[in-house]
């Protein structure tokens, strides 16, 4: 944990369980600063599979290969180094093992922290819940265990991979936005649009 030391670490990813709420706060930050380009992994991930839907992909070709399409993904989005605001989905910290259980991505989160500031939107599993309940565009991401279980396995990844944690709780979004934008201001060095120093 701790703001990463490198001021050029320009790339900023935003990290959390599904429901968080990572996309909209995403497009509020790019209404903010202009300067960023905004990728989202999901999106990226359907252009590799042809478009399809994402529990479509999931259908078809199984977790495995939707892990291996996203870390391909990861990894070419992160070849950017400057100004890449990355909306990563909430299994973006998990690779799966043999057995096909969840286990920490030190690939995809190493790529992510090279040149990115990574903040963990972090919300309670019952509001999560609340919100994807009946999202079809989200799959199940398991057949043994509950979204709460997964949720409380993947909690720690997500510490583990953040430079810091938003405790995003009782934020409305537009106020989550304007606190991730003060972490990757204080962490990089760079001045906000306005700023009487700025270029």
């Amino acid at each position: 944990m701790g703001l990463p030391t490198k001021p050029q670490a320009k790339n900023l990813a935003l990290i959390g369980g599904r429901g968080c709420g990572k996309s909209s706060v995403a497009r509020r930050i790019l209404g903010k600063e202009k300067r960023f380009t905004l990728w989202s992994l999901d999106a990226l991930i359907r252009y590799e599979a042809g478009g399809l839907p994402i529990p479509e992909i999931v259908a078809a070709r199984g977790w495995h290969e939707f892990r291996e399409i996203e870390t391909a993904v990861v990894h070419r989005v992160t070849q950017f180094t400057e100004w890449q605001l990355i909306d990563c989905g909430g299994g973006v910290v998990v690779d799966l093992d043999s057995e096909g259980q969840e286990i920490f991505s030190a690939s995809k989160v190493e790529a992510l922290r090279k040149d990115s500031v990574v903040l963990y939107l972090q919300r309670d599993v019952g509001f999560l819940e609340q919100k994807i309940r009946g999202d079809q565009n989200r799959p199940d991401l398991s057949e043994e265990k509950s979204f709460s279980q997964i949720m409380q396995r993947r909690d720690p990844w997500y510490r583990e991979a953040a430079h810091d944690v938003i405790d995003a709780r009782d934020l409305r979004k537009h106020q989550i936005a304007g606190a991730v934008l003060e972490k990757y201001y204080a962490a990089t060095g760079i001045l906000p649009p306005g700023h009487p120093d700025a270029n």
